[in-house]
């Protein structure tokens, strides 16, 4: 898989199958207006690689899940329950492990859940029954600040919030398009602390509402320089939202000629490391 530059390109726009879209670039000249061009290349080996590598995990429960949430039975509505729920779950595991037997994993399976919307909405004080739950469970780290950070997100959500969130929500359902989901995404990144562009689509990929939009953490990093990607997905490039979008840009460009759903080569991609 390449990427490459040329005068063939138009101006201003990343040229990929299926259409161009319009971005901007942190390398562009701002005086000339000038913007950086690329353009995706995928080899046939590329393809037979990403088809073989996928069809190895297809079986995995991890990945058969995927398929019934997010591509083939979708959830016809989605509550302010199931919402909070994974926006908990999300935050949880920025910077720490999230394997099946993690504490963070362990944590979002527990029934009853302790942090249940109905208990939170519920709580005068959320930050401190946030971080004495968290506490008491063991084994998840930076307590403190995703206690604040839930906290500061609920009292948004309970404020109004809920209704832009519900629009948004209704708009990528009736989309169902890569340029809908990264709106989404976007939204969620700047509305609610805690989520950038990696955390955002974990939520809307936890609520089944994304197919094409997908989480780049490190075990995506390790599987593209195994597979040879063209980009280096570096941790700190990755916090720039355009960077973020040039690597996912290139992801669907891949899939895209595998005939392959980006969200089922994510949870293959995930099962793969476990």
């Amino acid at each position: 898989m390449a990427e490459q530059g040329g005068e063939d390109v138009e101006s201003g726009l990343w040229a990929v199958p299926g259409g161009p879209r319009a971005l901007s670039y942190a390398g562009s000249n701002p005086r000339s207006g000038d913007k950086m061009k690329i353009n995706w290349q995928v080899t046939k080996r590329d393809v037979e690689k990403v088809k073989h590598f996928v069809a190895q995990h297809r079986d995995n429960p991890f990945v058969q899940s995927r398929l019934e949430r997010n591509i083939e039975n979708p959830a016809k509505r989605v509550s302010k329950a199931r919402i909070w729920h994974a926006m908990v779950t999300c935050v949880l595991t920025t910077q720490q492990r999230s394997g099946p037997d993690s504490p963070v994993s362990r944590f979002s399976r527990q029934k009853p859940y302790p942090l249940a919307y109905k208990r939170c909405i519920a709580e005068p004080d959320l930050q401190a029954l946030i971080l004495e739950t968290l506490t008491d469970f063991g084994g998840i780290r930076l307590t403190t600040t995703i206690s604040s950070q839930l906290a500061h997100n609920l009292s948004l959500l309970e404020d109004g919030l809920w209704l832009e969130v519900f629009q948004v929500l209704r708009e990528l359902k009736n989309g169902r398009s890569a340029k809908a989901e990264r709106t989404a995404a976007a939204f969620i990144a700047n509305m609610f602390k805690g989520f950038g562009p990696k955390q955002s689509r974990n939520l809307l990929q936890f609520l089944g509402l994304t197919r094409y939009e997908v989480l780049v953490d490190s075990r995506t990093v390790k599987w593209l320089r195994w597979f040879g990607f063209p980009l280096d997905p570096s941790g700190g490039s990755l916090s720039n939202p355009e960077y973020y979008n040039l690597i996912v840009d290139g992801l669907q460009v891949l899939c895209r000629k595998a005939r392959i759903y980006p969200c089922i080569l994510d949870a293959a991609i995930f099962t793969s490391f476990d």
